[in-house]
């Protein structure tokens, strides 16, 4: 046994000496394959009880046969983890391959089915606000809002409602409607309830929008807006006299709101996600009433009214009714004082058709000059602004667009003002982070951004805060 003993050391030596002559081995490495030869030897020696002797090649067999006994079932068991990994992407099916599309398709309508058949109906809702109801008989207060549940009864309602409804009563859900009222441990029961409703309107919403998510990856093309809001349109009660020669315009100006905030990269798709989680879908579905007052309707961009608005001002520009505007037709925009300036800078940064403006491009150029506080309207003026292309504004730029103002100035009879003057002002204003450079981020953190790009687009904004003082007193003695 001792000379076997010494040839495995010699043959240990020689393979050392072989294996660092081959490829040279760290020492963490080489402390590692000696631990396991240790190991092993020891393990050997317990099984040869016997101290009989025994070959050199029987030693290798219960060397490999060891090995095999305490390392194998790891190995084998990660080489089976390995083959079960589940497949976590999918290519889409070519547009050809007609057979697969429509699989998808099905698949993608049982799968919504599903999840629609999961979420809570009226009457369950109703038998929802009964239990709610229960939680406190003795209660004799008239007032619904009055009615309060702790955690306790929150569990009671869980068990009693069923299975359907656990969703809607987690740990969490209490816990941030208790915070929401002040952390007492206890909720309101009207909270409760206009949280399920809420969440299950989200959920039906987010079902109805997936249904044209043709692709299934959680977007919306702009064709796929078009789409669901024609259909919505017959459902909005305030929409009913809408003229059906005036419903392709219509449904081109409500889905370019969409497009223009929530698509900032410009790549022609938003997000169902961000869909729901704006408030332009209240503001579309808010037309499901028959009696909305006129003025919120004036206020909503969705509604009969401002479309009229919007569509009407685009025809009276187009003097030449070729259906596009040019510079100059587009110059009567508003109050007519857009600078020559700014609009060359419209044309030259947005897509025009032989230079002139569809009316897609027109309603991006409403929506920003009209939510000049918005980072998306700011982000649309600053790129027409960046003459240069930089990321940012210098007093250069500054001075480009605001000599344009002072020629407006003069043709209306009026002194120009010094530009430094302005330039100070407007540097004071935003207080970018370099006092040279005026970046976007710089325009949105400041709060004001939209009285400095007001200022350098047009005589008129410029005016309003020349004369912000005597507004401002004028608006307090009205």
């Amino acid at each position: 046994m001792s000379e076997n003993v010494k040839e495995l050391k010699n043959d240990d030596t020689v393979n050392n000496n072989t294996t660092s002559e081959a490829k040279p081995v760290n020492e963490k490495q080489l402390k590692i394959n000696n631990m396991l030869k240790d190991r092993l030897r020891k393990y050997i020696k317990k099984l040869d009880d016997t101290n009989t002797s025994i070959t050199k090649e029987e030693s290798e067999k219960i060397e490999i046969e060891t090995f095999k006994q305490l390392y194998k079932p790891k190995v084998a068991g990660n080489d089976e983890s390995y083959k079960t990994l589940p497949k976590f992407y999918f290519k889409l099916p070519r547009p050809d391959d007609v057979l697969a599309q429509k699989l998808r398709e099905e698949t993608r309508a049982q799968f919504l089915q599903k999840k629609s058949k999961e979420l809570l109906d009226n009457s369950e809702l109703k038998h929802l606000w009964s239990l709610l109801e229960k939680t406190n008989p003795n209660n004799n207060v008239g007032n619904n809002d009055e009615l309060i549940i702790d955690y306790i009864q929150f569990r009671k309602l869980r068990e009693e409602a069923g299975p359907k409804y656990k969703p809607y009563f987690t740990a969490e859900v209490f816990g941030r409607l208790q915070a929401a009222e002040g952390g007492i441990g206890r909720v309101r029961a009207v909270s409760l309830f206009n949280y399920v409703m809420r969440r299950v309107w989200l959920q039906q919403t987010r079902i109805g929008l997936s249904l044209y998510d043709v692709t299934g990856q959680g977007y919306l093309t702009e064709h796929d807006l078009e789409s669901y809001i024609a259909e919505l349109v017959p459902s909005l009660a305030a929409l009913d006299g809408l003229d059906s020669s005036f419903s392709s315009f219509y449904v081109c100006t409500a889905a370019r709101k969409f497009l223009f905030f929530l698509d900032p990269l410009r790549v022609g798709r938003v997000r169902i996600r961000d869909v729901l989680s704006c408030s332009f879908l209240d503001d579309l579905l808010e037309l499901r009433e028959e009696d909305l007052p006129m003025e919120l309707q004036e206020q909503n961009w969705f509604s009969a009214a401002s479309a009229l608005r919007v569509y009407g001002q685009y025809l009276n520009l187009d003097r030449d009714h070729n259906g596009m505007l040019s510079i100059n037709e587009l110059a009567g925009y508003g109050s007519g004082t857009l600078t020559r300036a700014f609009l060359q800078r419209v044309f030259q940064q947005c897509l025009t058709y032989d230079g002139e403006m569809d009316y897609k491009t027109y309603l991006d150029l409403v929506l920003a000059l009209e939510n000049r506080k918005q980072p998306a309207a700011l982000a649309y003026l600053f790129r027409v602004l960046d003459i240069n292309s930089v990321g940012y504004l210098d007093a250069f730029t500054l001075n480009y667009f605001f000599k344009a103002i002072q020629d407006q100035m003069v043709a209306h009879g009026a002194e120009p003002v010094n530009f430094d003057d302005v330039k100070d002002e407007i540097f004071d204003m935003i207080r970018p982070e370099n006092p040279s450079r005026i970046t976007l981020q710089d325009l949105i953190r400041s709060g004001h951004g939209h009285t400095a790009v007001s200022i350098l687009l047009e005589l008129h904004g410029f005016w309003a805060y020349e004369n912000r003082e005597a507004l401002a007193a004028a608006g307090d003695h009205a």
